[in-house]
Formats: structure tokens, sequence, C-alpha cells
């Protein structure tokens, strides 16, 4: 036994060793191209695409805009549909789905279908059609059922990732015409020309506007940039942002190098632009360089690993029991041809042929299932994750509450109702051209105040100053009259405060600047703690003049500032929360809140959906703490709060370093790093593109109850998989000792090859019905691991009943009915090839549950139907006019009644077997 866990262990090890060094290749193979273009050693089609676009980078915007015959103002409608026409969607070659024919092959080349080929091929050099047409049907229908299969998986996938499409902020020209019709006012609003399109939907020349969280949607040159600091790591390799201008201002080596060009596949971490679009789908620089990493970018999952391991054990035994096989029945029946052709047909029947074929199709069921559930899954092997895991990380607005930010309130800095905080705070949200979040809609609703300020007429924008999440604040400079600029500053309330030197108090002789002291320091932070208490979300506002001369901005001016007061937000919890969390802990799934928000705001949304909790860990503390601090800390507490985004991808990866599975569900640029680092990544389709990008599964309904619902629908897709490899490793391992028995003592073989494969022909299409049956409710409370060394375990407790019954048929043959020579050895072969392919097929009811099978729990419909009608044929085959075919012979009528006992008896040994098994060790 230990012995197996050992061989288990090593081959999953090996899997995943080898998927550390794929990624570390594949990585090094984009850095060894990009190092070779750059030395001029490649003249490929990324040469092409580097020349040209260093030959826009170095034009001045208006020669790169003509270059491109674009406009200043963007490109019209009719233009663009024009270049679509011309150039094709916005898409890479390599995400087009694989031609049937190579699909086909694909389907074929396993190492299963090309042992059955082999022998079939040897089959016909020795003229024994039988055998031939037999395996020949085998191959056909193993590749045909995976094809079909696998095609219907990849059409639903399809189906489903068109459900959660990335957009773009375009700028689109009008034509005259269309202009002739508008206001004065209309005309003039930029905003007006922007659509939000498909990303495929881009075209050369287009005018993209570029914010934190988006994915930059085409390799583009920079119009416009303002603290715009993109992550090119997708491309490159650097883990650190590289910050972009507009301007060309220093020589460059590589593309990657010049400050004015963005690419496809990379992403904006904070601040925005305006870019014009150089190249799309397979002319941009990824579309180039996708074809050279594509062959190394097809790694090992830790459950195609696992499966794989379950594969190559079965497989290794075949290899090793084969030649035993031989040796056996050529030295004792003399017939070496004959025992050749046994020991390939023993191998046939030790390997799973029908596993990629019920992973892909249970898979695809549950991909399927799951999006009726409003849950769509990008990656197929994802569900393995869904299921296993025991740990959700999520931010608490939207999951926790309703999602619907209302502003509340908008005070001074001691508490007290004031309109002016508002004004300041509509201002810097209506003129933030950056990532505008619920808290920004929430002050933007109230329109009236655009009559009231007399946006148009009194105020313009002079400059800004994107947010970002370590400053966790933003800025917007306005000119209300010419002879001084207004900075108006909005952001969380402890960042905010570092940077303020004054607070604004209210007197009957005016608005007082006051310096903000220790003694009003914290009377101010005792209002936002009573704030927080109640459940609200402070956003503190500030502000300065400035003069009129300056004309360009940047963090540094964020100093020296007065605090002028508070706008509170309010987001009521959701009535499904409460039942949702509930219902996650009952089956095992504990949720852990990270959220920036302060921990008063985080313990009031917790306390409100009886989310319990024992203690808090702040940001602060995690900042300070080693890892093994920390993979202490991470366990007790619900909610970590006031966390950056480097503290939630920290987290996460320590919990999955204590052995956690940890789910993380976020949608903003900050859940990023997190959602990679997790085992599962969760978003949702309102998400910003870089997080859904990131993600594993896409929620169409930011819901905890959605949630539950698809880790259950994952754990029913595990379950079934889970089934057959159990049943498919313990059944062949059975096998294994009724050959090497028949083998051994009998004058003749225990069966030939062509009814070997037949039966194992007929047990096959038995299973392919897995994918649809039901999994009872105990099954699916708990987390489903994927755990080699009980599959190993498992192979080695129940595989060796069933040789039992092979014996005890070998006896009942022999001796009751005397087909005890070679002239009765097909009496003997029609016997056991009866009873053998129905303890096969009966196996499956007996392991798919702990239950007692068919009384306590039954398979499902489409399982039954087709376990009746193989076994049906099984019977049927010996006593109809094809027996002679496949050199079998009609059983007599007393044969039956032993049959029944037979099928009892495994039953009932089975199920006292599973007794004990449970009871030792678990079924999971």
């Amino acid at each position: 036994m230990n012995f197996l866990d050992g061989i288990l262990r090593n081959l999953f090890s090996g899997f995943l060793t080898r998927r550390r060094a794929n990624r570390h290749f594949r990585r090094q193979a984009i850095l060894d191209t990009l190092r070779k273009l750059g030395a001029g050693e490649n003249r490929t089609a990324l040469e092409h695409v580097s020349r040209d676009m260093r030959r826009v980078a170095t034009d001045d915007m208006a020669t790169a805009i003509v270059r491109m015959s674009s406009h200043e103002e963007g490109l019209t409608d009719a233009e663009a549909d024009a270049r679509r026409n011309r150039f094709g969607p916005n898409e890479v070659e390599h995400e087009k789905p694989l031609p049937w024919w190579t699909h086909l092959w694909h389907c074929y080349k396993n190492p299963f279908n090309l042992l059955l080929t082999l022998l079939a091929f040897i089959s016909f050099l020795t003229d024994d059609m039988e055998a031939t047409v037999v395996i020949g049907t085998m191959v056909v229908l193993s590749t045909f059922i995976r094809f079909v299969q696998e095609s219907r998986s990849n059409r639903a996938a399809e189906r489903l990732k068109a459900m959660v499409s990335n957009t773009a902020s375009v700028i689109r020209r009008r034509t005259d015409a269309e202009a002739a019709g508008m206001t004065r006012e209309l005309r003039s609003r930029r905003s007006a020309a922007h659509v939000e399109l498909p990303i495929r939907e881009l075209v050369p020349g287009d005018h993209v506007v570029l914010s934190a969280g988006d994915m930059i949607p085409a390799d583009c040159r920079l119009l416009t940039a303002k603290d715009l600091f993109v992550s090119q790591a997708a491309m490159t390799g650097e883990s650190l942002p590289v910050e972009k201008f507009a301007s060309m201002d220093r020589p460059f080596d590589t593309v990657f190098d010049a400050p004015n060009l963005v690419f496809m596949g990379t992403n904006v971490i904070s601040g925005s632009a305006t870019a014009l679009v150089v190249a799309t789908g397979n002319r941009t620089y990824f579309g180039a360089l996708s074809a050279r990493v594509t062959a190394t970018d097809r790694t090992t999952t830790a459950f195609q690993a696992g499966v794989n391991s379950v594969s190559w054990l079965l497989i290794r035994f075949a290899l090793v029991m084969a030649p035993v096989v031989l040796l056996i029945n050529g030295f004792t029946k003399g017939d070496w041809p004959e025992a050749f052709l046994f020991a390939l047909s023993v191998a046939v029947g030790l390997t799973p042929e029908m596993l990629p074929m019920i992973v892909t199709s249970t898979l695809a069921k549950g991909a399927v299932m799951l999006s009726r559930k409003k849950v769509i899954v990008k990656r197929l092997d994802a569900i393995q994750n869904f299921g296993a895991m025991d740990v959700l990380c999520t931010d608490k607005t939207g999951t926790l509450t309703q999602d619907k930010i209302a502003l509340e309130r908008h005070t001074d800095a001691f508490g007290t109702p004031s309109d002016d905080v508002l004004r300041h705070a509509y201002l810097n949200s209506y003129y933030q051209t950056g990532l505008k979040n619920l808290l920004d809609h929430a002050v933007l609703e109230h329109v009236e105040l655009q009559s009231e300020l007399r946006l148009s007429q009194d105020y313009r924008k002079v400059d800004e100053i994107p947010f970002d999440f370590n400053r966790r604040r933003m800025s917007v400079v306005v000119s209300e009259r010419d002879d001084h600029h207004e900075l108006i500053c909005k952001g969380a309330v402890d960042e905010m405060l570092a940077v303020c030197s004054q607070v604004r108090i209210e007197s009957p002789e005016g608005p007082k600047h006051v310096p903000l002291d220790d003694e009003l320091l914290a009377r101010v932070r005792q209002v936002t703690r009573d704030l927080n208490g109640q459940g609200l979300r402070i956003v503190a506002v500030a502000m300065k003049e400035r003069p009129a001369t300056q004309s360009v901005y940047s963090v540094a001016d964020e100093t020296d500032l007065t605090l002028v007061g508070y706008i509170a937000f309010l987001d009521p919890p959701k009535e499904s929360s409460e039942p949702a969390l509930r219902a996650l802990a009952e089956h095992g799934v504990q949720v852990k809140v990270l959220t920036g928000d302060s921990e008063l705001i985080a313990a009031h949304a917790c306390g409100r959906v009886g989310l319990g909790y024992d203690g808090i860990l702040l940001g602060s503390k995690v900042e300070h703490m080693s890892d093994t601090e920390l993979a202490s800390a991470v366990e007790s507490p619900v909610i970590f709060a006031r966390l950056t985004p480097h503290h939630k991808e920290r987290i996460v990866h320590t919990l999955r370093t204590n052995g956690h599975v940890v789910g993380f569900m976020g949608d903003g640029i900050n859940d990023a790093p997190a959602l990679r680092a997790a085992d599962i990544g969760i978003s949702v389709d309102s998400g910003v593109d870089i997080a859904k990008e990131a993600a594993d599964i896409i929620l169409l309904e930011k819901s905890l109850m959605v949630l539950e619902e698809g880790v259950l629908e994952g754990r029913r897709t595990f379950s079934n998989m889970l089934k057959y490899i159990r049943m498919t490793a313990s059944s062949n391992f059975g096998n294994v000792f009724s050959v090497l028995v028949g083998s051994a003592f009998l004058p003749f073989l225990p069966m030939l090859p062509l009814q070997l494969l037949v039966q194992n022909l007929l047990y096959d299409i038995s299973q392919t019905a897995i994918p649809f049956d039901n999994v009872d409710k105990e099954l699916i409370q708990k987390p489903l691991k994927w755990n080699p060394g009980g599959i190993g375990r498992f192979m080695v407790f129940f595989g060796p009943i069933s040789s039992i019954f092979d014996i005890a048929t070998y006896a009942l043959m022999w001796y009751v009915f005397s087909a005890n020579t070679v002239g009765k050895q097909a009496l003997f072969q029609s016997g056991w090839f009866v009873v053998g392919l129905l303890t096969q097929t009966l196996i499956v009811h007996m392991i798919r549950t702990p239950k007692l099978p068919f009384i306590e729990s039954r398979a499902a419909w489409p399982l039954m139907a087709m376990t009746l009608a193989i076994m049906a044929i099984g019977v049927f085959l010996p006593m109809s006019p094809l027996a002679e075919h496949f050199k079998l012979q009609a059983l007599p009528r007393s044969y039956f009644p032993w049959l029944v006992g037979i099928l009892l008896g495994y039953a009932m040994l089975t199920t006292a077997m599973k007794r004990i098994y449970i009871r030792k060790f678990g079924w999971q």
C-alpha cells in the first residue's frame, strides 16, 4: 500500500515540477525572443511589427494620426466598418478553435488508441478479421465519442465566454449630418462621442480611452497620458509596472522600452490616457509572438496531473503484466502467437481508454449546468478546484452588501451637514476621467448640482491627478475664475489626513481655516469613527487654492490641503447574504472578508449578515509580519481590513501554503493579484477587464447564493469523475490477478483475445452515462479534494474482490460444468465472459455511493438504462447467432442460477468491504 502511495506521490510531484518548469520556460522563451528581436537575429513577423511600432513611436502626434489615416476626433462609424472588413476582428489567431480534422487527430493520438491500433494491425496481419473489426470499432468509438463530446464542450465554452465580453471606451467622430441635429452644448461635450464597444470590434486608427483596470485592447501609441502606469509582466516578465508618457523624450532599445507605446495583453495599473490604435489582432506584437509561445504555454494543472498519475499507473501495470501474461501463457500453452495476442488484449483491458472522454464530457456537462446557475466557467479544469474550495476570500461590497451605494450624509469635519462639501465632491467626481466607482456614481446622482454650479459656463478643468491604490485618493484641478485654480482631493480618511495641514471651521463670520493640531485631529478621528460605527463608508474631501499660472499638477501638489469635510455612503446588506453564508458554512466553506475599508465598517457589515468573527487583522500588521507569523495569524480571523492589493495577494498565498484550497472573489483592479494567487479566481461580469482576465470563473450575478450553488455543482461534477477513476482503477487492478491465476493453472486461455476486447468494449460503452449520474447529498456537503494516495488505497482495497468471484467462476466452469479440456474451452470462456462483464458493469453501482446501492441510493436513469442494456447484451451474446463469430458457446440453463448467486455474493461482499473501508478511511 505504501509502495503504491509512493508511486502516486512521485508521479504527482513530477507533474507539478514539470508544470513549474513549463511556466519558467515559457517566460524564458518570451524573453529570449525579445532579446533576439532586439539584436536583429530573427527576420519574422515580429520584426515587421517592431519596425512599424518604432516608426509610430518616433512620429510626432499629428504625424502618427495621419500615418494611421485617422483624425484628431477619431474615426467615424462608417470608416471603422470599412476597416473592420479589411483587417478583420481584433482577435489573435490562436484563440480560434482548432479545425475539425486537427481536433479529430488530437482525439485519436493518445496512448490508449495507439495501443489498440497496434493490436488491430497485428490482428490484421494474422488474418484475425473478427479481432480487427472489434478493435477498430473500439478505436473509432473512443475517438468519435471524445470528438463529439469535446466539440460540444468547446462550442458551449465559446458561447459561455461570449457572455462575458470585455469592452473598450472608443472616441468616434460624428459626421456633419449627425452633428447638425445636436445642441451646441452637446456638440462641445467630449464624452458625447465616447462609445463602449467590444474589444474585437476595434480597428487601426481608433482612439481609445484608458483608465485604471483596463486591459490594453490593441497595440497603441499614446496621445495623452496622466500618471499612467502599465503592467507589462505578461509580455516581458517584468514584475514592476512601467510609467508611460505621451511624449518621446528618450531613446529606447526594444519596443517595450518606448515610453509612448502600449501593447495588447498588458494592463493599466493606475492613471488615465487616450491612445491611437496602431495594430489589431494578429498584426499586434502579442499576435505575432503567440505562435512562438503557444507551444510552451500548455501547462498541466494539479487536477490534470492527478488524473494523469492514475492513468500512467494503470499503463505501467499493463506494461509489466502484459509480458508476464505472455511468458506464462507461452510456456504453459505453447502457442506463442495466441499468447502474444492475449497479452496485448490484457494490456488493452488494463488501460482506461475512456478516461479522457469521461473527464471531458463530465466537465463540459458541469460547465453547462453551472451556466444555468449564472456561473460561467472560463477554464473547465477549474470546476475541480471549485468543488475542493474550503476557504472563500471576498470583499464585502456587492457580496455581503447590495452594491447599491447611496450618499447618506455630507458633513463638515465635525459632523455638521454641509452642502459645500457636496459641491466640492461633485466637482471632483464630475471632472475625473479615471476609473469611476460606485461612490462617484452616487455623488453624480445629484444632477441638480449641474445647473446650480453652472459647470459648462463657470468651471473648466485644468488637470487631474488620477487615483492609485497606494495613495488611495485622487484630485482634479478646476478653475472657476481666471485668477486662481482649485485643487479638490477626495479619498480614504487616513490617507487624506496625512496630506492635510488645516481644517475648515464654519463660524458666524464665515468659514475659517485653522491648523489641524492634535486636539482637532482627535476630534476629527472621533467623528469618522462614529460614522464608521454606524456602517457608513467615509470619504474625506479636501482642497487648496493655487495660482492660475500653474498648468500641470502631480502627486507632489497633494500637500498642505485643507480638510473640508466628509461624504458618507451606505451600502445595505443583501437579504440573501445571511442564508448564503450559513449554507456555505454547512458545506464546509469558510468565508473570510478581505477589504480595504476600515475595520469598523467591515465589522458592522459582517454583524448585519450574521458573520461572526473572533478578531480583525489589519493591513498595517500584515505588513510587518514574517511569513511564519502570517501563516499562523491568517487562520482564525474572519475580517481582514485596511488591506492593499499586495496584502490581499499575500494572505491568499499564505492560506494556500497552509493547505487550504482558496477561492478569491473580486471585481476590481486591486483584486487582480489575489485572483491570480488563488486556486480559483472568481470575478463578475461587471468587473474590470483585468479582474475578468485573471479569473477562472465569472459570475453573472454578484451573489454568495449563486456562488454556493456553483460550489455544489462543482462537487457533483468532481464526484462523478471520481466514480469512474475509482471504478476503473479497482476493476482493472482486480483483473490482473484473475488473468494471472487463469493463465497459470488452465490448459487454455481463460478468454480469447477477441472475447476480452469485446468485453472491454461493452464495458466502456456502459460507462459513458456516468457524467449524467446523480450524486448523494452527503457527498457534496464537504469540499472534495484530489487525493492520489486515496485512489491507490481504494484500488488495492476493492480490486481483489472481483478476483475472488472470477476464481469462483473458474472453479464453477471447471468442476460443475466440466469445461476442463481444450475441446470445451469455449464453454469455459463463455461462462467467464458473462460473469466478468456483469461484475464489471455492476461495480459502478456498488462504489458510486457509500449507501446501499439500488435501495438507499439509485443511479440516474441514463446510467441505469445503459447498465441494463449492456448486461442484457452480455447475457444474450453467447446465446445469439453471433456467438460463433466470437467463438462463444451457449450456456446451459443451470448456469444462470449460479450466475445470480455469484452476482449477489459479489454485491454483498463489496457492500461489507465498503462498510469496513468507510469506518477505517472514510469515503472521501
